[in-house]
Parts: C-alpha cells; structure tokens; sequence
C-alpha cells in the first residue's frame, strides 16, 4: 500500500471514529458516553483535528446564523456538562478551552497538573494564596471565595483563569435551588482534590505530555503534524524531539516520497505525494517545493496505519 492509500485509508477511518458523517450523529447520551470512552478525550466544539463531542451531534444550532453559544447543538449542548456530573473530568486545558477526558487520559494528564500547582504556587502570591485556601477549605464555590479572599469579581477572574489553563484548578458547576426553581453556579476545586490519586507510573511532565499527545493523536486518527504543539496549553514542556522521542511507540510516520526530482531549469516539483489539508483534512498532490523541503508531515495512530496497511512493519 503506498503512503497516498494509506493516507486515504485512515481519513475514511477518521471519518467513521470522530462521527464526522450525518450517518454517524450522537443519537442519546448513551451513545455519547461510548464515543469518550472510545476516544480517550473530546473538545467542546471543533476548532482543531481533536474529536469534538458538538462536532458528532450533527444537531441544527441554537439559534442559526448567531455566534457563541447560539452555535451550540440545540438540544444536546447539556451533554458536555452533564458528564461531569457523571464523574468525567472536564479541564481548561486545551488552550484555555474544555477538555472532557476519561480517567485514563486524566492520568495522563495528573503529573503535568501536579507540576503546575507547584510552579504556579511559586510564582505568584496571587496564586499561591488561591490555591493554599482550597488545600485549606477543599472545593469553594465562586461566592464563597470571593467573601473569604476578599476579592471583587474581576479580581478573582484574574486569578483563576491563569490556574484553570494550566490544569491547576478545575471550574465544575453547581445546581443550587432560589426559591422554586434552580439556579447554575461554579465551584472551583485544586486538580489534586478532584483526581487524588497520583499516577503511578509518571512523575516528569515532559514524559506525561509526550504520552498525552500520543494519546491525543490516537483520538484524532490523523492531524497535521504543526497542530500538536497547539493543542494543549503547557508550551514550557514541549522540546522540539518531544515527538520524534515517540518515533518507537509510533507517534510519528513520516511520508515516503517514491520520487522527487527538482528540474534544474524551472526548480518544480515533479513528485506524487499525500499531505494533509489543514482545514479540509484532504489528500491531495503536492503544491510544490517549499524553500527546498517537503511540505509539513502529519501525525497518524501507527496501530490503526498498520491495520489498513497489513503490513508488520510500516509502509513499503
């Protein structure tokens, strides 16, 4: 099989994993519940190659042709809180957006976390004195912090967001009952209170995150290599071999160009090869020398490569 089958091969299975047809649309919250589990993690809305819970539903919007919240699936937004209800992690993680995780990806991500408690502590008395009280006074809701820090709202908004990025506190909501009906409320919590088991097997954060993109890319089936850096917030943790360093758990599979001849007389590019359209997630030919080089490579799930491939060892 050459690397364009290939390639071609994993978008179809891409297409069929992440939902991404009509065919395939979340149905029940059952339904919902399998495809995290299935998938490890899943972003809000689609913004990146990530699997995006909003993205399966294939649900008419809100209200259409309005943005923000107005995008979100009509009936089925609740679905992405309501797992954390159901005791699924739900971290500001992906850039300062949610991030819905199983327990296994929560492991992943426990060592990176923890290291951020510590860093953010250090760094700021701001922080510190956040994150001592709830070590203090356990989960606290946005009301209550406010009256015991003496804080005004944007004060404490402040504070948070930096540490809710960084995975050091999570925002969980509240239903809290005014009068006859109910009202929504958040509470924050350190990450240590709400995943209290360390990982047993990882304590560097630069292993965790390589093992978390892995993961990552195993969710999304193939992504353009360039997004993996973007993908999570923590950028003080990424070296420029940190996926290279995975090239033996098969993280990364670089094409193989059969030929490329560059003509002297008019330098084009006469090769064949697959690459990956970042926003139309295409395969195509490629568009030519870029300063000399291949154009960008992509991350693709070996285990599943392998599969369509049927071969032992890669691509011939």
């Amino acid at each position: 099989m050459t690397f364009v089958e290939l390639l071609r091969a994993m978008l179809d299975r891409r297409l069929f994993d992440c939902r991404l047809t009509p065919d395939r649309a979340l149905g029940t919250l059952a339904e919902a519940e399998t495809f995290l589990r299935d998938r490890g993690l899943l972003t809000r809305t689609a913004d990146c190659a990530l699997p995006s819970l909003y993205e399966a539903c294939h649900e008419a919007p809100y209200k259409p042709g309005s943005p923000g919240f107005a995008t979100w699936p009509a009936t089925r937004w609740p679905w992405f809180g309501e797992f954390g209800d159901r005791g699924y992690l739900i971290a500001a993680v992906h850039r300062g957006k949610n991030l819905l995780m199983t327990g296994e990806v929560a492991g992943l991500i426990d060592p990176i976390c923890r290291a951020e408690i510590t860093r953010m502590r250090a760094a700021d008395p701001g922080w510190r004195r956040l994150l001592d009280h709830l070590a203090d006074a356990g989960s606290a809701s946005i009301e209550d912090l406010r009256t015991e820090l003496r804080l005004k709202r944007q004060e404490l908004s402040a504070l948070r967001a930096p540490l809710e990025r960084c995975g050091a506190i999570l925002a969980r909501s509240l239903q809290v009952t005014a009068g006859e009906g109910h009202q929504h409320a958040s509470e924050l919590i350190r990450w240590d209170q709400a995943h209290p088991i360390p990982s047993a097997s990882l304590t560097d954060p630069r292993q965790a995150l390589a093992d978390l993109i892995a993961a990552a890319v195993r969710a999304a089936v193939v992504a353009p290599e360039r997004e993996l850096r973007r993908w999570f917030s923590w950028q003080w943790y990424w070296t420029d071999g940190l996926v290279d360093g995975h090239a033996d758990q098969g993280l990364r599979l670089k094409e193989r160009i059969r030929r490329c001849e560059v003509m002297a007389a008019g330098g084009s590019c006469s090769c064949q090869r697959a690459f990956l359209d970042r926003k139309r997630m295409s395969v195509g030919e490629c568009p030519g020398p870029r300063g000399g080089r291949p154009t960008p490579s992509v991350s693709i799930d070996r285990h599943l490569a392998r599969q369509c491939a049927r071969l032992p060892g890669g691509l011939d």
